[in-house]
Protein backbone atom coordinates (compact mmCIF):
# COMPACT_ATOMS: atom_id res chain seq x y z
CA UNK A 1 0.00 0.00 0.00
CA UNK A 2 2.78 2.26 0.83
CA UNK A 3 5.80 1.97 -1.07
CA UNK A 4 7.78 4.85 1.23
CA UNK A 5 6.98 7.63 3.38
CA UNK A 6 8.80 10.88 2.64
CA UNK A 7 8.41 14.06 5.35
CA UNK A 8 9.44 15.79 8.50
CA UNK A 9 10.33 13.35 11.26
CA UNK A 10 8.40 14.69 14.01
CA UNK A 11 8.95 12.48 17.10
CA UNK A 12 11.62 9.49 17.82
CA UNK A 13 12.06 6.61 20.25
CA UNK A 14 13.76 3.61 20.58
CA UNK A 15 11.25 1.37 17.94
CA UNK A 16 9.03 4.18 17.20
CA UNK A 17 9.04 6.89 14.92
CA UNK A 18 6.84 9.60 13.76
CA UNK A 19 7.24 11.33 10.47
CA UNK A 20 4.47 13.97 9.19
CA UNK A 21 3.12 14.14 5.70
CA UNK A 22 1.50 16.95 4.89
CA UNK A 23 0.08 17.50 8.07
CA UNK A 24 -0.87 13.76 8.84
CA UNK A 25 1.61 11.92 11.33
CA UNK A 26 2.17 8.11 10.63
CA UNK A 27 3.52 6.51 13.49
CA UNK A 28 6.05 4.05 12.58
CA UNK A 29 7.84 0.35 14.05
CA UNK A 30 11.50 0.61 13.07
CA UNK A 31 14.10 -1.48 14.34
CA UNK A 32 17.44 0.21 16.28
CA UNK A 33 19.26 0.44 13.44
CA UNK A 34 16.74 2.43 11.92
CA UNK A 35 15.95 4.51 14.89
CA UNK A 36 19.84 5.37 15.21
CA UNK A 37 19.92 6.13 11.62
CA UNK A 38 17.50 8.92 12.40
CA UNK A 39 19.73 10.27 15.14
CA UNK A 40 19.99 13.60 14.23
CA UNK A 41 17.07 14.06 12.20
CA UNK A 42 14.42 15.50 14.46
CA UNK A 43 12.49 17.89 12.31
CA UNK A 44 13.93 17.11 9.00
CA UNK A 45 12.70 15.68 6.19
CA UNK A 46 13.51 11.57 6.17
CA UNK A 47 12.63 9.07 3.43
CA UNK A 48 11.53 5.52 4.96
CA UNK A 49 10.64 2.50 3.13
CA UNK A 50 7.64 0.89 4.94
CA UNK A 51 5.84 -2.50 5.18
CA UNK A 52 2.44 -2.96 6.43
CA UNK A 53 1.39 -5.46 8.38
CA UNK A 54 -2.49 -6.40 8.94
CA UNK A 55 -3.25 -8.44 11.13
CA UNK A 56 -6.82 -9.09 13.05
CA UNK A 57 -6.46 -7.16 15.53
CA UNK A 58 -5.41 -4.21 13.39
CA UNK A 59 -2.87 -2.76 11.45
CA UNK A 60 0.62 -1.91 12.10
CA UNK A 61 3.42 0.23 9.80
CA UNK A 62 6.89 -0.82 9.91
CA UNK A 63 9.81 1.52 8.86
CA UNK A 64 13.37 1.27 7.07
CA UNK A 65 15.99 3.31 6.30
CA UNK A 66 16.99 1.43 3.71
CA UNK A 67 15.96 -0.96 0.90
CA UNK A 68 18.44 -3.67 1.84
CA UNK A 69 16.96 -3.54 5.08
CA UNK A 70 13.29 -3.86 4.07
CA UNK A 71 13.89 -6.91 1.83
CA UNK A 72 15.69 -8.34 4.71
CA UNK A 73 12.71 -7.76 6.83
CA UNK A 74 10.44 -9.19 4.17
CA UNK A 75 12.93 -12.40 3.58
CA UNK A 76 12.75 -12.78 7.54
CA UNK A 77 8.46 -12.77 7.83
CA UNK A 78 8.39 -15.03 5.12
CA UNK A 79 9.98 -17.90 7.67
CA UNK A 80 7.11 -19.94 9.86
CA UNK A 81 6.88 -18.69 12.87
CA UNK A 82 8.56 -15.49 12.20
CA UNK A 83 6.26 -12.56 12.47
CA UNK A 84 6.97 -8.43 11.75
CA UNK A 85 7.91 -8.28 15.71
CA UNK A 86 10.84 -10.98 15.54
CA UNK A 87 11.99 -9.84 12.40
CA UNK A 88 12.54 -6.57 13.46
CA UNK A 89 13.97 -7.88 17.07
CA UNK A 90 16.85 -9.46 14.56
CA UNK A 91 17.39 -6.29 12.51
CA UNK A 92 17.81 -4.51 15.43
CA UNK A 93 20.56 -6.62 16.41
CA UNK A 94 22.46 -7.04 13.03
CA UNK A 95 22.31 -5.31 9.60
CA UNK A 96 21.34 -6.68 6.25
CA UNK A 97 24.86 -7.79 5.70
CA UNK A 98 25.37 -9.16 8.58
CA UNK A 99 22.09 -11.49 8.52
CA UNK A 100 23.41 -12.22 4.65
CA UNK A 101 26.86 -13.78 6.59
CA UNK A 102 24.69 -15.24 9.44
CA UNK A 103 22.54 -17.49 7.16
CA UNK A 104 25.03 -18.50 4.73
CA UNK A 105 27.16 -19.35 7.14
CA UNK A 106 24.57 -21.01 9.31
CA UNK A 107 25.32 -19.17 12.41
CA UNK A 108 22.52 -19.98 14.59
CA UNK A 109 23.97 -18.11 17.47
CA UNK A 110 24.32 -14.66 16.34
CA UNK A 111 20.35 -14.64 15.02
CA UNK A 112 19.32 -15.78 18.36
CA UNK A 113 20.89 -12.89 20.17
CA UNK A 114 18.13 -10.85 19.10
CA UNK A 115 15.11 -10.41 21.87
CA UNK A 116 12.60 -13.21 22.54
CA UNK A 117 14.54 -15.16 19.00
CA UNK A 118 15.09 -18.67 20.38
CA UNK A 119 17.47 -20.95 18.84
CA UNK A 120 14.92 -22.83 17.11
CA UNK A 121 13.93 -20.21 15.45
CA UNK A 122 17.15 -18.56 14.17
CA UNK A 123 17.74 -22.71 13.35
CA UNK A 124 14.67 -21.94 11.12
CA UNK A 125 15.57 -18.96 9.57
CA UNK A 126 19.24 -20.60 8.91
CA UNK A 127 17.57 -23.75 7.47
CA UNK A 128 14.49 -22.20 4.82
CA UNK A 129 16.89 -18.72 3.87
CA UNK A 130 19.45 -20.49 2.73
CA UNK A 131 17.33 -23.20 0.90
CA UNK A 132 15.79 -20.28 -0.90
CA UNK A 133 18.92 -17.87 -1.21
CA UNK A 134 20.44 -21.40 -2.97
CA UNK A 135 17.84 -22.36 -5.29
CA UNK A 136 17.38 -19.82 -8.45
CA UNK A 137 21.56 -19.94 -9.79
CA UNK A 138 22.76 -16.78 -10.83
CA UNK A 139 24.62 -16.67 -14.31
CA UNK A 140 26.85 -13.63 -15.06
CA UNK A 141 25.19 -10.67 -17.14
CA UNK A 142 24.77 -11.08 -20.96
CA UNK A 143 26.46 -8.60 -23.20
CA UNK A 144 24.84 -7.40 -26.11
CA UNK A 145 25.70 -9.76 -28.25
CA UNK A 146 24.12 -12.57 -26.39
CA UNK A 147 27.32 -13.83 -24.78
CA UNK A 148 28.82 -13.41 -21.29
CA UNK A 149 30.89 -10.94 -20.48
CA UNK A 150 34.90 -12.27 -19.55
CA UNK A 151 34.90 -9.80 -16.81
CA UNK A 152 31.98 -11.08 -15.08
CA UNK A 153 32.30 -14.09 -12.55
CA UNK A 154 31.29 -17.69 -13.83
CA UNK A 155 27.94 -18.68 -11.28
CA UNK A 156 28.80 -22.04 -9.90
CA UNK A 157 28.82 -23.42 -6.18
CA UNK A 158 29.62 -21.48 -3.51
CA UNK A 159 30.27 -18.28 -5.47
CA UNK A 160 26.65 -18.71 -7.01
CA UNK A 161 25.21 -19.13 -3.52
CA UNK A 162 27.12 -16.16 -2.21
CA UNK A 163 25.74 -14.46 -5.53
CA UNK A 164 22.18 -15.59 -4.11
CA UNK A 165 22.82 -13.76 -0.67
CA UNK A 166 23.83 -10.62 -1.86
CA UNK A 167 20.97 -10.49 -4.27
CA UNK A 168 17.88 -11.42 -1.91
CA UNK A 169 19.51 -8.47 0.46
CA UNK A 170 18.94 -5.66 -2.28
CA UNK A 171 22.38 -5.20 -3.94
CA UNK A 172 21.36 -4.96 -7.36
CA UNK A 173 23.13 -7.53 -9.82
CA UNK A 174 25.17 -5.33 -11.08
CA UNK A 175 26.93 -4.16 -8.10
CA UNK A 176 27.03 -7.89 -6.83
CA UNK A 177 28.92 -9.48 -10.44
CA UNK A 178 31.51 -6.04 -9.45
CA UNK A 179 31.91 -7.14 -5.71
CA UNK A 180 32.63 -10.97 -6.42
CA UNK A 181 34.83 -10.32 -9.52
CA UNK A 182 38.49 -11.13 -8.55
CA UNK A 183 37.38 -13.09 -5.20
CA UNK A 184 39.34 -16.23 -4.70
CA UNK A 185 36.94 -18.36 -5.73
CA UNK A 186 37.95 -21.60 -3.87
CA UNK A 187 36.61 -20.00 -0.76
CA UNK A 188 33.69 -20.98 0.90
CA UNK A 189 30.20 -18.88 0.30
CA UNK A 190 30.60 -17.34 3.91
CA UNK A 191 34.00 -16.06 2.90
CA UNK A 192 32.93 -14.81 -0.30
CA UNK A 193 29.97 -12.79 1.02
CA UNK A 194 32.52 -11.46 3.55
CA UNK A 195 35.00 -10.39 1.21
CA UNK A 196 32.35 -9.33 -1.60
CA UNK A 197 30.47 -7.02 1.76
CA UNK A 198 33.79 -5.40 2.51
CA UNK A 199 33.83 -3.92 -1.50
CA UNK A 200 30.29 -3.35 -0.99
CA UNK A 201 30.81 -1.13 1.70
CA UNK A 202 33.20 0.83 0.49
Amino acid sequence: MFYYLNGMLAHREANVCVIDCGGVGYKLTVSLTTSEALATKLEKTVKLYTHLAVREDGMELFGFATLEEREAFNLLIGVSGVGPKAATNILSVMTPDKLALAICTEDVKAISKAPNVGTKTAARIVLELKDKISKDVMTATPTASGTHSAAAPVMNGALSEAAEALTVLGYDKNSVLSALKGIDTSLDAGSMIKAALQKLAR
